[in-house]
């Protein structure tokens, strides 16, 4: 009896282990060692699953920038890169109120915005009718995750934001500095679809820019990034992927002659490193076509270092600073060690024209610039460095930035899983694409979706609205008076009743634009890959399909995926006024 017994309790216990075994079996690997990468990795190696992260280059942390500081917003307007910042416990300081809200050097002289209401007014007051503007152009919009909800936003989709700002007829200064406000925090407003601007001061409505850059994260975005390289168990860099072949099976993953084989993928990489990648089965000519036609903003990064700083200390110059004279948007960090670091962001056309420069040339023309307005510049300049984003073949800018038409082909279209592959990184998230929050949250949408998958789900694509149904929509937006007359020649908008506020999007994550993010963590040896490589045939390619020429379903694009994610992205809790600058990251 008691042999029976031992037995059996001995079958059990041989079977709770081969449940077990099986569970732990559970293998993905993710592709692209920047935020959204690590994120996924991170959330689904805690959720017990075996993962390798491939980095193709020798270090991690994706398109963080350079600074050693970075100012991040408060857990409403970035909850979940709070969430990430209290769980590593990374060290915060609060941020003092001059760098809470942007400032100005016009011609060489710094103004606050508070300086600017009492020396320019002219400037100031045509600043506030762009913003009053922006603002009411944000409220057409209902809900920031379908935009083109009628056939009068989706013709917002054909217009650039400077055949807009013409309309407004902004003096020169206020029209220079405006411009430099949008091509830093997306690209130059010839090259940017009205109905993006719109969806993200949409987003951003109503958001503070004091809420958006709440506290300095100590050690810039670098920090975050090493957080989660610590905790994760297999990281390979140096090993670019070249193929992904999906069967029933699983996938198998081509890194060299070598390949790597799991249950799933995440795809974590910007377009421009996706394209480089032969998928079998291929993807559809609409995903084709968004690797090759969804516009990145461009963007250079110079830092500058001095030996003290060289502007006035009354000046207190720090944060984010908008320049009228080709500096592009400067981010001054606290001084350290007695001296003090500037980064500037040229972006936009600016950042374009200056790829016919040599680093030390491009440094140069920004340092000419720089010493006219202050002389002790060139005798306290110690050195510099640079990344230039824009001509990274793995990047191809900096980050998304939809192009006029790009939203009536793309929207949303990579939220949705492609058989055993999901996708990560900022140009996935509907709601804050080039920002940290975003990286962060398609981390853990992709992480989320590869559980699903296991789990038997499928998805189908996400459902936009008829475009019959433009006329009920377009309908109520008549009622208000002539939409577009309002929209091109500003609006008396006060005397009439506000639209209806659809559910609004998931918390605004304070953007804190390419604010010199800090340096990429050093390589990181990369443990044994949780597959066992396996020599690899190399995969036939597959003739690449032409580009789609209709529009495509908007799927998925912006920041805050509907479904896909894990946690379903939930509309913000507040409208956003204007675009407020983020943390950006991959």
């Amino acid at each position: 009896m008691s042999v029976g017994w031992l037995r059996a309790c001995a079958l059990v216990m041989l079977g709770l282990f081969s449940v077990s075994a099986l569970a732990k079996d559970k293998t993905a690997i993710v592709i692209g060692g920047g935020v959204a990468g690590l994120t996924a990795a991170y959330e689904l190696q805690t959720k017990g699953w075996q993962v390798t992260l491939l980095e193709a280059k020798p270090s991690l942390g994706g398109r963080s920038g350079m600074a050693t500081s970075e100012w991040i917003g408060n857990d409403k307007t970035q909850p979940v890169l709070n969430k990430y910042v209290s769980t590593f416990k990374l060290s915060t300081t609060p941020a003092p109120e001059f760098v809470r809200t942007p400032g100005y050097l016009i011609d060489g002289v710094y103004y606050s915005a508070a300086d600017l209401a009492t020396k320019d007014p002219v400037t100031a007051e045509a600043l506030k009718r762009y913003e009053k503007t922006a603002d009411d152009l944000a409220r057409s919009i209902d809900d920031p995750l379908n935009p083109a909800a009628n056939n009068t936003l989706h013709a917002l989709d054909q217009i650039n934001v400077s055949g807009w700002l013409d309309k407004q007829n902004l003096p020169p200064t206020a029209r220079q500095l405006v411009n430099q406000q949008i091509r830093t925090r997306y690209d130059e407003p010839s090259r940017l679809s009205l109905l993006y601007f719109a969806q993200q001061n949409r987003v951003y409505r109503g958001v503070s820019d004091r809420d958006l850059r709440a506290s300095r994260l100590v050690g810039g975005s670098a920090v975050l990034s090493q957080a989660f390289v610590k905790q994760l168990k297999t990281i390979k860099t140096d090993s670019a992927v070249s193929a992904i072949t999906q069967d029933k099976d699983g996938v198998t993953v081509k890194v060299g002659s070598v390949g790597y084989q799991a249950d799933y993928v995440v795809l974590a990489v910007p377009l421009r490193a996706l394209n480089k990648i032969q998928m079998t089965p291929a993807l559809d000519a609409q995903h084709l076509a968004a690797i090759k036609g969804t516009n990145y903003g461009w963007r250079d990064q110079i830092m500058l270092k001095f030996k003290t700083p060289v502007w006035e200390s009354k000046a207190r110059m720090s944060g984010e600073i908008y320049s009228n004279t080709g500096l592009g948007m400067l981010w001054i960090e606290p001084a350290l060690k007695g001296g003090a670091n500037v980064v500037i962001n040229l972006s936009g056309d600016n950042a374009r024209v200056m790829q016919a420069f040599g680093d030390k040339q491009m440094v140069d023309q920004v340092l000419i610039r720089l010493h006219a307005f202050y002389p002790q510049a060139r005798g306290s300049f110690t050195g510099y460095e640079i990344r230039r984003y824009s001509t990274d073949p793995s990047t191809g800018g900096a980050y998304l930035a939809f192009g006029p038409g790009q939203i009536s082909k793309f929207w949303r279209l990579w939220e949705r899983p492609i058989q055993r592959v999901t996708f990560a990184g900022e140009h996935t998230d509907a709601l804050y694409p080039g920002t940290l929050e975003g990286a962060l949250r398609s981390g853990q949408r992709a992480a989320s979706q590869v559980e699903d998958l296991a789990a038997g789900k499928s998805f189908e694509p996400a459902k936009t609205a008829p475009v019959a149904a433009a006329a009920a929509a377009g309908a109520v937006a008549a009622k208000k008076g002539n939409f577009f007359t309002n929209l091109f020649g500003g609006s008396d908008d006060e005397k009439k009743p506000e639209p209806a506020k659809a559910p609004e999007p998931a918390p605004a994550p304070a953007p804190t634009p390419a604010p010199a993010p800090a340096p990429a963590p050093a390589p990181v040896e990369a443990p044994k890959p949780a597959a066992a490589p396996v020599k690899a045939e190399p995969a036939k390619k597959t003739p690449a399909k032409a580009p789609a020429k209709k529009p495509a379903a908007k799927t998925e694009a912006k920041k805050a995926p509907a479904k896909a994610p894990a946690k379903k992205a939930e509309p913000a809790k507040k409208p956003a006024a204007k675009p407020a600058t983020e943390t950006k990251a991959q």
